[in-house]
């Protein structure tokens, strides 16, 4: 038996998808596989969506793996590139490109290659992590137009605080529309959040993360409520089961103890697993199909459960951490992070495998 494992479900994926286009049906999709596919598996994600009309990832190096697994489909590079060795094996390996940078520019303009890159400006409309400052864009803009290594502009930014109905997005909407909607070029705004709470902001082209994965970006709204399906299910197993008395201690520093006679269940996952370290008391998973209190302090291996009002429960039993029957999103707050975290920190130790196809 190997635990835990981490098994990513194909259809969950593409059903996901078909969401985001339901929802932004004049925009086109570039689905978002980033940090190995936020811990699901950049190849099996890239594979499951390969409806989409594009890619996005971080790092070149990305782009490199997809390549040589086979994938065909448009690949961005969010980050875009830096140097020129590394503009030459974006032109090879047919990227397409953020530049976000005056250093960027610098760079491309002195590419001698004779592929033409399709490049995505980023305006800085008030993220203030990448992107050109307003009053830099225009002279941005000029001197891509101007740059033969380029064969198509297109003009992106991105939202900081979309997951909010408030003034902080309106505002980066306006700035931005103000700024490029008079250059004419195809337009990329919408995040997970913002295809799902801001329609105006889909544009021609949405890049959504998050909600592929089956995760809501909304804090007070679930992903079943938008109708996206858990791609990742976390399980392990039960492998010994404790009985203790009224007062006994559960696990390093007794920070949990039994106010009646209880039974704990250990479970093989711990924080060398990716399983959050601070998780607090209160946290709940699924054993046999039925919500039980994680009791003590997490650790690297293990986490002790309170099973005592699952009398039926035994070692061997398999536990759910999160997804199916138990989004992430009910975790993350015990944890004191987002579902993003979670998924992304997996660690490679746990076995990914597929899902039965349905």
């Amino acid at each position: 038996m190997s635990f835990p494992v981490a098994t990513i479900d194909a259809a969950a994926l593409r059903s996901n998808l078909a969401v985001v286009r339901r929802m932004a049906p004049r925009s086109r999709v570039i689905a978002v596989v980033k940090a190995n596919g936020y811990g699901h598996g950049m190849i099996r994600v890239a594979r499951a969506l390969a409806d989409a009309d594009g890619l996005g990832v971080a790092r070149l190096s990305d782009a490199a793996v997809l390549r040589e697994a086979g994938v065909t489909q448009r690949i961005l590079l969010l980050e875009g590139v830096f140097g020129v060795e590394q503009f030459e094996l974006a032109a090879n390996k047919h990227c397409e490109i953020v530049i976000h940078s005056a250093e960027q520019l610098d760079v491309l303009e002195q590419f001698a290659g004779s592929h033409r890159f399709t490049v995505w400006l980023k305006l800085n409309s008030g993220m203030n992590r990448l992107g050109f400052r307003v009053e830099d864009f225009a002279a941005a803009h000029a001197r891509l137009q101007r740059c033969s290594a380029v064969s198509q502009i297109r003009v992106m930014t991105h939202l900081s605080a979309s997951e909010e109905r408030g003034h902080v997005t309106a505002t980066q909407l306006k700035i931005f529309d103000d700024l490029v909607a008079p250059l004419g070029h195809e337009r990329s705004v919408a995040n997970s959040a913002a295809v799902i709470g801001w329609p105006e902001a889909h544009q021609d082209w949405v890049r959504p993360g998050l909600m592929l994965y089956g995760m809501s970006p909304m804090s007070n709204q679930t992903a079943a409520e938008f109708g996206l399906c858990p791609a990742m299910t976390l399980s392990t197993h039960l492998i010994a089961v404790q009985n203790i008395g009224v007062g006994e201690p559960v696990g390093y520093n007794g920070i949990w103890r039994a106010q009646r006679p209880s039974r704990i269940g250990i479970a093989a996952i711990g924080y060398g697993d990716g399983f959050p370290r601070g998780t607090r008391n209160g946290a709940t998973v699924l054993v046999g199909g039925k919500e039980a209190p994680i009791a003590g302090r997490v650790s690297m291996d293990m986490i002790s459960i309170d099973i005592t009002d699952l009398p039926e429960a035994k070692a061997g039993d398999e536990v759910i951490v999160w997804g199916a029957g138990l989004p992430a999103e009910r975790l993350a707050p015990y944890a004191d992070t987002t579902c993003y975290e979670l998924v992304c920190r997996v660690a490679q130790r746990v076995t990914l495998k597929d899902a039965a196809q349905r």
